[in-house]
């Protein structure tokens, strides 16, 4: 199954932003892609936090979902689109979302963002929780691929990445290939983004699908891109550094029963 991941570098305007996706996702069909995944707040990087309280939407639907499922319908293609905010429970938050379409446009999938990112190393500070409710359950949707096989599809975002228990629960649920849309920034990233991937690659025998922001924003926020995709042995099989860009891979379920039988890790679990 040939896989898609974009990187974008997501402005402040939701419509300019959902245009730059819709020319991506075009250029991802034109590539042979069943499966295309957006990044984390593919559809708007706000100048505050407090911005996603008034793009918030129903999870009944809303212009971003429209984009999606109409996208999905216009290329044929399976899509995942990052993250959008979507109403929470909780005054004055949002939930950080992710929702999977099937190429007939409907919606197959949600996950709300686990863990919410923390940092302050003196110069920069994030905390997601001011404005952002974290969701509560992991979740595993079924792909029928044209190469004839049902994939197992583990979802999650950004952050989620640090907490390999998550991880484990998709692959116990039966994840084949995990998706990592995300957004982290520039120091956090070049620190510990590829091997992180790689590791929940290694340690869940799965294909990782990552794509990110990359590159300068307009709200001032430097995001490290370096999308990727990574193979059940941990290999890097397609990247771009930076600017936005289609990452294509052909991700083949051989080469995961493959390495899983050479080493059965998953079935060797004492805790």
């Amino acid at each position: 199954m040939r896989v898609a991941a974009i990187q974008m570098v997501s402005a402040v305007a939701r419509e300019a932003n959902l245009a730059r996706a819709h020319a991506l996702l075009a250029q991802a069909r034109d590539a042979g892609a069943e499966l295309a995944v957006l990044p984390e707040y593919f559809c708007t990087m706000g100048l505050r936090d407090t911005d996603k309280l008034q793009l918030r939407e129903s999870p009944e639907g809303g212009m971003v979902q429209g984009f999606l499922s109409d996208a999905a319908r216009e290329f044929g293609l399976w899509i995942v689109g990052g993250t959008l905010p979507l109403e929470s429970q909780e005054d004055e938050h949002v939930l950080n979302t992710s929702l999977a379409y099937a190429p007939d446009g409907e919606c197959v999938a949600r996950y709300d963002k686990i863990h919410l990112f923390h940092f302050d190393n003196g110069r920069e500070h994030y905390d997601e929780r001011r404005v952002i409710t974290p969701g509560t359950q992991p979740v595993v949707f079924e792909l029928p691929s044209h190469d004839g096989h049902r994939w197992r599809i583990g979802m999650s975002v950004c952050y989620d990445l640090r907490f390999p228990e998550l991880y484990r629960a998709l692959t116990r649920a039966g994840a084949e290939l995990l998706l990592v849309p995300s957004a982290f920034t520039h120091t956090t990233g070049s620190a510990h983004w590829e091997v992180l991937l790689r590791a929940r690659a290694i340690e869940n025998l799965a294909w990782v699908v990552a794509p990110a922001q990359g590159g300068e924003h307009e709200n001032g926020r430097r995001t490290w891109g370096q999308t990727l995709i990574a193979s059940p042995w941990g290999s890097i099989e397609a990247q771009q550094a930076s600017g936005e860009g289609v990452v294509l891979c052909d991700v083949d379920i051989g080469a995961l029963a493959l390495a899983r039988t050479r080493l059965p890790a998953l079935s060797q679990r004492v805790l």
